[in-house]
C-alpha cells in the first residue's frame, strides 16, 4: 500500500503536489492541520508498503518511523524541520536541509530537477521565505506582477492550514490539495477567475480584517507578542498573521497567542526575519513545543507559564 504523510500548510500540499505531478501515484493521504505533526504514527505499516513523509519533523515522529522500518515499509522522507538523530536503514531515503532559507517544496522540486518550480516558488512565499523566493523567481525572469500573484497564492493555501482542528478550516488539506491536482503551473490556477485561488484571497482578506483590533500583551525592543480572540478566524489567522507582523519589523521578533480549546495558549513564533534563527531553541524550552529555526509554535502553553515564556522570549533576543 502507498501512504502519502504530509503538513497541511503550504509547503506540504506542494511538497506532494509535484510529486504528484511528477509520477501519479494512488496513496492513502494522511494530514491535518499545520500543527498536526506526528502524523506517522496513524500510518498502520505492513512489509513493502511504501510511505512518503513530507514537511512533519522526524523528531517529532522518530518511534512512528522506527515502527515503519522495522515492519519493512520503505520510508522517502523529505523536511527541513529538526530531524534529531536519522535512523540508519536500506529502506530509508531521506532529504532533510535544515538552512533557515530552504524548505521542503524547494528540496523536492531540487530532486524533480525543478520540473514543477513554480509550485516550489510558491511554497516558500506561503513560508514566508520571502527572499528566497523572490531569488529563484528572478531566476526564471518572472515579473513583479507574477511574483506578487504567487506570494499571494502560497500565503493563501498556508493560512488555510491553521486551526485547532480540521472544522476550524476552510478546506481539509487534502481536498486543497486535490483541487490544485489539475494545475501544473500556480499561474494557470491563478489565471482561471472561478478558482479556489478567489475563493481564498475573500476569506483571508475578511479573517485578516478582523485581526487589526489584536492585544498586545507584552513588547519590549526585541520582542511582541500578541493575543487574538477565542473564535476559529483567530486561530486561521494565527501563523499568517505572524509572518506579516515579521515582515513589518524585519528586527523583532512576534508571538502570536491565540486561546487554546482545551486551556492555556497556542503560540505561533517568528524569528526575526533580519535574523532568522532560534525560534526552535526558544519553543523547545516549552512541553509541547517544535518547529523550524525561522518559524516554531507551542501546541499549549499554561496560563502559569505564560510569563516564564515572555521572558524566554525576550532574553533570547534582547
Amino acid at each position: 500500500m502507498n501512504y502519502d504523510v504530509f503538513n497541511g500548510d503550504a509547503d506540504g500540499i506542494i511538497a506532494l503536489l509535484q510529486l504528484q505531478l511528477a509520477n501519479p501515484t494512488e496513496s492513502k493521504k494522511i494530514t491535518g492541520v499545520k500543527r498536526d505533526i506526528q502524523l506517522l504514527q496513524q500510518v498502520d505499516a505492513k512489509a513493502d508498503d511504501n510511505i512518503r513523509v513530507l514537511d512533519i519533523s522526524m523528531e517529532k515522529n522518530l518511534e512512528a518511523l522506527h515502527k515503519c522500518l522495522e515492519t519493512g515499509a520503505n520510508v522517502f522522507y523529505v523536511d527541513h524541520h529538526r530531524a534529531g538523530e536519522i535512523p540508519t536503514s536500506d529502506r530509508l531515503e531521506a532529504h532533510i536541509d535544515l538552512d533557515a532559507n530552504t524548505c521542503t517544496s524547494l528540496i523536492v522540486s531540487d530532486l524533480l530537477e525543478k520540473q514543477y518550480h513554480l509550485w516550489a516558488i510558491t511554497a516558500a512565499y506561503g513560508d514566508n521565505m520571502i527572499a528566497t523566493a523572490d531569488i529563484e523567481a528572478d531566476k526564471l525572469g518572472l515579473s513583479q506582477e507574477q511574483k506578487e500573484k504567487l506570494k499571494a497564492l502560497g500565503i493563501y493555501i498556508n493560512y488555510n492550514g491553521y486551526g485547532s482542528n480540521v472544522e476550524d478550516l476552510h478546506f481539509h488539506p487534502a481536498a486543497l490539495f486535490e483541487k490544485l491536482l489539475d494545475y501544473p503551473s500556480p499561474l494557470d490556477l491563478i489565471d482561471q477567475k472561478d478558482s479556489i485561488f478567489y475563493q481564498l484571497e475573500a476569506l483571508y482578506s475578511a479573517d485578516m480584517a478582523k485581526a487589526q483590533a489584536a492585544d498586545v500583551l507584552y513588547e519590549t525592543d526585541a520582542v511582541k507578542v500578541i493575543l487574538l480572540e477565542d473564535a476559529a478566524w483567530a486561530r486561521r489567522v494565527s501563523g499568517v498573521l505572524g509572518n506579516d507582523l515579521a515582515n513589518q519589523s524585519p528586527d523583532k521578533a512576534h508571538a502570536v497567542l491565540t486561546y487554546h480549546q482545551e486551556s492555556g495558549y497556542t503560540v505561533s513564533i517568528r524569528a526575526p526575519l533580519n535574523n532568522k534563527q532560534g525560534a526552535d531553541k526558544v519553543v523547545c524550552q516549552f512541553a509541547t513545543g517544535g518547529g523550524r529555526t525561522a518559524a516554531a509554535g507551542i501546541n499549549q502553553l499554561s496560563d502559569d507559564e505564560l510569563t516564564r515564556f515572555y521572558q524566554v522570549f525576550d532574553d533570547y533576543y534582547a
